[in-house]
This record gives C-alpha cells, sequence and structure tokens, in this order.
C-alpha cells in the first residue's frame, strides 16, 4: 500500500496553504509566467492557462494520490490571493525524508512568505508526520532562495556541479538553456528547537481540507 500524505491545509498568523481549486487557475498562470520564475525552474515557457489548469487540477492532486509528496496553494489569510506554491517532492517513505521546492508572486516578493510557508510545513512534517528530514536544493546563483534558506534555518550541505539547467535571456529577448551548481540545504526536527523564532510570531494551526526578496528554489515541472 502506497504511502500518501493527508488531504490538509495548514495555516499561519497570514497565509493559508491549502489544495489547488480551478479559481486559482488564471493566478497561477499569470505568476508562473513572471521572468524570475522561468529562469530558475523548468516550468513550461510561455506557461499558458492550460498549463495552469493542468497542474493545479491534474498533476497537482497526483502528487499526493501516488505518493510523491504534495502540493500546496499558498494564499493570503486576509485576501485569499495566490501568493504562491510550495511542493514537497521525491518523497522517501522508508527514511521519513522528502524535498521542497517554493515558489513566490513577483508581487508578493520580500513579504517573507516564502519562509514562513516553508518553516510551517517542516512543523507539520516533522511534529505529525514524523518525518526526519527535509531536502532544499537551489541554483548557486539563486540567492534570494539561498536567503530564504538560510533564514528558515536551512544547514548548507554542499554543492552538486552541473547538476541544474537554469534559463537565461538571450539578445534576441528569447531564452538559452545554461547549466549551473545546485546547493543542497537541510533542515531537521532538532533544527527547528535551536531557539529559532516561529513564523509570524506564531505557530500554525492544520486541518482536514475537503476535496515559491523571496522567489523562486528549483522546481521541477513535469
Amino acid at each position: 500500500m502506497t504511502s500518501t500524505f493527508p488531504d490538509i491545509s495548514i495555516s499561519t498568523d497570514r497565509l493559508v496553504l491549502r489544495p489547488f481549486e480551478a479559481g486559482d487557475v488564471p493566478a497561477l498562470a499569470e505568476m508562473m509566467n513572471d521572468e524570475l520564475i522561468t529562469a530558475w525552474t523548468s516550468a513550461p515557457a510561455p506557461y499558458t492557462t492550460a498549463d495552469a489548469r493542468d497542474w493545479a487540477l491534474r498533476r497537482a492532486p497526483a502528487e499526493r494520490t501516488s505518493g510523491r509528496g504534495i502540493v500546496f496553494a499558498v494564499t493570503e489569510f486576509l485576501t485569499h490571493r495566490l501568493v504562491g506554491t510550495l511542493h514537497l517532492r521525491n518523497t522517501n517513505w522508508r527514511t521519513l525524508a522528502t524535498e521542497v521546492a517554493y515558489v513566490t508572486a513577483p508581487w508578493a516578493r520580500g513579504e517573507g512568505y516564502a519562509c514562513e510557508s516553508l518553516l510551517a510545513v517542516a512543523e507539520w512534517l516533522f511534529r505529525d508526520q514524523k518525518f526526519e528530514r527535509l531536502e532544499l536544493r537551489t541554483a548557486a546563483d539563486n540567492t534570494a532562495a539561498q536567503q530564504v534558506a538560510q533564514k528558515a534555518g536551512c544547514v548548507s550541505e554542499g554543492v552538486l556541479r552541473s547538476a541544474w539547467i537554469a534559463r537565461s535571456r538571450t539578445e534576441e529577448a528569447g531564452w538559452t538553456e545554461v547549466r549551473t551548481d545546485l546547493i543542497v540545504w537541510s533542515l531537521l526536527p532538532e533544527d527547528l528547537d535551536d531557539g529559532r523564532e516561529p513564523p509570524a510570531g506564531g505557530g500554525f494551526e492544520h486541518s482536514g481540507y475537503p476535496g515559491y526578496t523571496d522567489y523562486a528554489a528549483t522546481a521541477g515541472w513535469r
């Protein structure tokens, strides 16, 4: 029997992390066409409404039901506006380890949303799901994603040389692929108990849910 994460939402003082809904599709398509997200992720470019619908309504739910991980739409608590996504992936149920990737919408950067959502999910993952390791990989030149990892208390473990393909603009305003190194970070349960302040001045709540300056950790969009 395949192990899976529960179908839940997670709340912080400012954010609600929940499954994607059909109403998120336009905002997701707009967000994913941001140039920095295109540069650091493997998302289709251009990112169409059809791509957004396929991810939100088919691929994202399948990540959970297949046991590979879970995908959250990150929204503001007060406005319900989509501010990003957070994706647990490549989950190993034997070692109780998983990898996290996040994307933050252009308009929501600089607010600490990526770190807040990352910490909320980490606390849920370690305390409720009894996981032992959360891994994060950031492109070597993606300093914003690295700042999120550092602020969250992640520990840098080393470099995977030439392990990722990023994208950069050409003189003709197109895109070209470039190889880059990946920095590997980890967060363990004991790292959350080392005196770091909780996100947004408080903890988090989660409940049963019926049926990413910060922007993007490396995100594979298959």
